[in-house]
C-alpha cells in the first residue's frame, strides 16, 4: 500500500513537471544603463519593468488559450552607442518577442534598427530625440513626449514665466542632451528671448569652470543644460563657487530624485526648473502615488524619472499579446500600433502613426528642501 502510494506521488509529481515544462515562456528585453554616471536611472528603469512581469506572472496571463510565463531578460548598455547595438543584438539572438529600451536616445536610435531588422517591437519609456521614431521603422514606440515638446516648452517657460533676460546653453553633445538643447534655443528665440551663449562639455566630464567661468563674463541669469543629473550635480556645485547665481534648468535627463544629493547644498530652493516626459492630473494622480508606494516597498528605493514609463511599456507590449492572442512579433506588432487609450499609471497610451505618445505630457518642475515639487503639467 505505502508503495503505490509513493508511486501515485511520483507520477503527480512528474505530471506536475510535464505542465511546468509544457508552459510557454516569453522572452522580453530590457536595455538600461546600469552601470556607469546614470547607472542609478538604468536601475530605476530594470525595477519597472521587474515589477510589471512579476506582477502579470502572478495573474496568470493567457495567450493561445494557455497561462504563459514571462521571463525578462535584462542587458546593461552603460549609455554607449557601440554597447548599446551589441546587447541589442544578444537579445535578437536569445528571440525576445519584444524589447522595452533604452534609457537614452544616443543607445536607443541606433539599437532600433537592429530591431526593426529583427521584426521586434521596440518601446522606449524614456528616449526623447525626434529622429528615434522618425527613421521609418514600424517597430519603433515611445510612451513619452519627445524633445520638440519638450525643449519648446521649457524655453517659452524661460522668457515668458521666469522673465530670463540672457540666457546661455550648454549641452553634453549626446543625442539627447544636443536635441534637447536645440529644441530650447529655438524657443527661446521663437519667444523673443536672447541667447548670449552656447557651451559644450561631455556626459562623462566632471570639470566646467572653463565653460562657466566663460559665461559668467556674460552675465546669464537663465543657464540651460542638456544632459543627465550625473553631470548638471556637479555643475551646480561649480556653479555656486563662481558666484553664478543664475536660474538652472534641464529636460528630463536632469529632473531626478537623485539631483539635489548630487547638487548637494549648491541648490537653492526654486533655482532649479525642469521638465519631465509625462506626466498626471486629476483622478490619475492615485494611481501613481500607489504605484511610488508599492515600488518603494519592492525596492526599497524611491522613483527617480522613468520607472513608472517601463511599466506601462512592458504592460502595453503584453496587452497587445493577449489582444492579437499571440505573443509572435510579427502577429501583435499591427495590434501595438493600434493602441488606443490603454489604461498605465502616466496616464492614457494611444499611438500616432509613427508611434509616438499622442497627446503626450510634460510635468514642469522646480526643487524646494531638495525635493522636486510639482508646477503644472502641460499637454
Amino acid at each position: 500500500m505505502q508503495m503505490k502510494m509513493k508511486l501515485v506521488a511520483i507520477a503527480a509529481l512528474a505530471m506536475a513537471a510535464g505542465v511546468v515544462s509544457a508552459q510557454e515562456i516569453i522572452k522580453i528585453g530590457h536595455v538600461g544603463p546600469t552601470s556607469g554616471g546614470i547607472a542609478h536611472l538604468g536601475k530605476d528603469n530594470e525595477n519597472g519593468a521587474k515589477l510589471a512581469i512579476e506582477e502579470l506572472n502572478a495573474k496568470g496571463v493567457k495567450i493561445g488559450g494557455k497561462v504563459v510565463k514571462f521571463e525578462l531578460l535584462a542587458e546593461d548598455d552603460a549609455g554607449d552607442p557601440k554597447q548599446g547595438t551589441s546587447v541589442a543584438q544578444k537579445l535578437v539572438d536569445q528571440k525576445v518577442k519584444g524589447v522595452v529600451g533604452h534609457l537614452n536616445s544616443g543607445t536607443s536610435i541606433p539599437a532600433s534598427k537592429i530591431y526593426s531588422d529583427a521584426g521586434i517591437p521596440q518601446i522606449s519609456p524614456s528616449a526623447t530625440n525626434p529622429k528615434y521614431t522618425r527613421q521609418g521603422f514600424k517597430t519603433t514606440f515611445r510612451v513619452v513626449a519627445d524633445d520638440v515638446h519638450l525643449g519648446g516648452t521649457l524655453g517659452r517657460y524661460a522668457v515668458n514665466t521666469l522673465k530670463g533676460k540672457t540666457i546661455a546653453v550648454i549641452d553634453d553633445r549626446t543625442a539627447y542632451g544636443q536635441g534637447v538643447a536645440d529644441e530650447f534655443k529655438k524657443a527661446v528665440t521663437g519667444a523673443k528671448g536672447n541667447v548670449v551663449g552656447h557651451e559644450y562639455t561631455t556626459d562623462k566630464a566632471t570639470d566646467f569652470m572653463a565653460i562657466l567661468t566663460n559665461l559668467k563674463a556674460k552675465k546669464p541669469d537663465v543657464i540651460f543644460f542638456g544632459g543627465m543629473d550625473a553631470v548638471a550635480g556637479p555643475m551646480l556645485r561649480q556653479m555656486k563657487s563662481l558666484g553664478i547665481n543664475a536660474k538652472f534648468m534641464g529636460g528630463d535627463g536632469i529632473c531626478s530624485a537623485e539631483l539635489a544629493k548630487l547638487a548637494g547644498d549648491a541648490m537653492a530652493d526654486d533655482q532649479v526648473y525642469c521638465a519631465e516626459a509625462g506626466g498626471v492630473e486629476g483622478a490619475q494622480k492615485a494611481g501613481m502615488e500607489a504605484f511610488k508606494t508599492k515600488f518603494k516597498a519592492k525596492f526599497n528605493a524611491d522613483v527617480q524619472i522613468y520607472a513608472p514609463y517601463v511599466y506601462d511599456s512592458v504592460n502595453v507590449m503584453v496587452a497587445a499579446m493577449v489582444k492579437a492572442d499571440s505573443a509572435e512579433p510579427a502577429k501583435y506588432l499591427p495590434v501595438l500600433a493600434k493602441t488606443v487609450n490603454f489604461a498605465g499609471v502616466t496616464g492614457p497610451i494611444t499611438f500616432d502613426e509613427k508611434g509616438d505618445i499622442k497627446n503626450g505630457a510634460l510635468t514642469l518642475k522646480t526643487y524646494k528642501g531638495g525635493k522636486a515639487v510639482d508646477l503644472a503639467v502641460i499637454r
